[in-house]
């Protein structure tokens, strides 16, 4: 089970196919129209990533429970080490796609995390040939915090992948 409350105050999630930002395409300056992501039905298993510098919340779920589980979260500042990381958990995990959480202020407008969070899912993309698909995190920390998680970064991984499940049909 995860550290989150099964109530969620989010907004909804905003969210962009594996052809979408995440793998190559420009960010767009004016905030992003919430779209419904083509997930292929027999894509089941999908870990996500709550995206930082010096932490990455993970968590992994599947279609069927339509719930996610955290994972240790990742320590590591570097792209590399980070990378190498998140290598592990995709060979335990066998996911068939990544979920990535990508940050914008209130409005929907960009900022640096954003530009950073879309990297990190290009990157993704490049090393391990899967499908990303970004959700729109924002307050996911806050909402892991005010449900009193233990790991706040999981937590928000998970808080994310749940938003992208409940999205799908």
């Amino acid at each position: 089970m995860s550290d989150i409350p099964s109530s969620h105050k989010a907004a909804d999630a905003a969210f962009s196919t594996a052809g979408g930002p995440a793998a190559g395409a420009p960010a767009a300056a004016a905030p992003q129209v919430p779209q419904v992501p083509q997930v292929p039905a027999h894509f089941q298993q999908f870990l996500a990533f709550d995206f930082g510098t010096r932490r990455t919340g993970c968590a992994s779920g599947n279609r069927v429970l339509g719930g996610a589980s955290p994972l240790p979260t990742i320590k590591a500042e570097g792209a590399q080490a980070r990378l190498d990381a998140v290598e592990g958990l995709v060979r335990e995990w066998q996911p068939q796609a990544l979920v990535i959480g990508v940050p914008y202020h209130p409005d929907g407008a960009p900022h640096e995390n954003t530009a950073r969070a879309r990297k990190f899912g290009r990157q993704l993309q490049s090393r391990f040939r899967l499908p990303v698909y970004e959700v729109d995190e924002r307050y996911s920390t806050t909402e892991a915090l005010a449900g009193g998680a233990r790991d706040a970064d999981a937590a928000s991984a998970c808080i994310i992948l749940e938003q992208f499940l409940r999205s799908l049909p």
